[in-house]
């Protein structure tokens, strides 16, 4: 079982790429650091300060410009595909997959996923075409 979030962003695909592999960029719109630049192979250290709250990603592939895929939360496995549109925007479409179906709760966490993708991708249009950092604002 997956979910499937996506959003349109006024930005070329290159910049948008390097705005998640790039430790110094994932700040202004995701996590608050990143322990280094993510590439294939590599397992990665995300930290929420506000939150005081880190977690490890495993990097599985990299196609520069266009594509990321990592796991974390066990064996939830995130593909973030860059798709570049003519006119410089560009469509950011995140998949997690490794739902339980089984799961009684599987609902609930599905739409609590969706929620946080649609948030992260909402953050990362306002640093991208804006320059304004939204990313710790949400309260829950």
């Amino acid at each position: 079982m997956n979910n499937l979030s996506q959003m349109r962003i006024q930005k070329p695909a290159h910049e948008i790429f390097e705005a998640f592999v790039d430790p110094e960029k994932i700040g202004k719109f995701w996590f608050s650091s990143s322990s280094e630049r993510w590439e294939a192979g590599k397992t990665v250290t995300l930290k929420y300060e506000e939150y005081d709250a880190q977690g490890e990603i495993r990097i599985l592939e990299i196609q520069e410009h266009q594509k990321i895929i990592f796991l974390w939360a066990g064996n939830h496995k995130v593909t973030i595909t860059i798709v570049q549109e003519e006119k410089g925007s560009t469509v950011v479409k995140v998949k997690e997959e490794g739902f339980d179906e089984t799961n009684e709760n599987v609902i609930s966490q599905l739409l609590d996923n969706k929620e946080g993708w649609v948030y992260m991708l909402t953050c990362l249009k306002g640093y991208m075409e804006y320059g304004v950092d939204l990313r710790a604002a949400l309260v829950k």
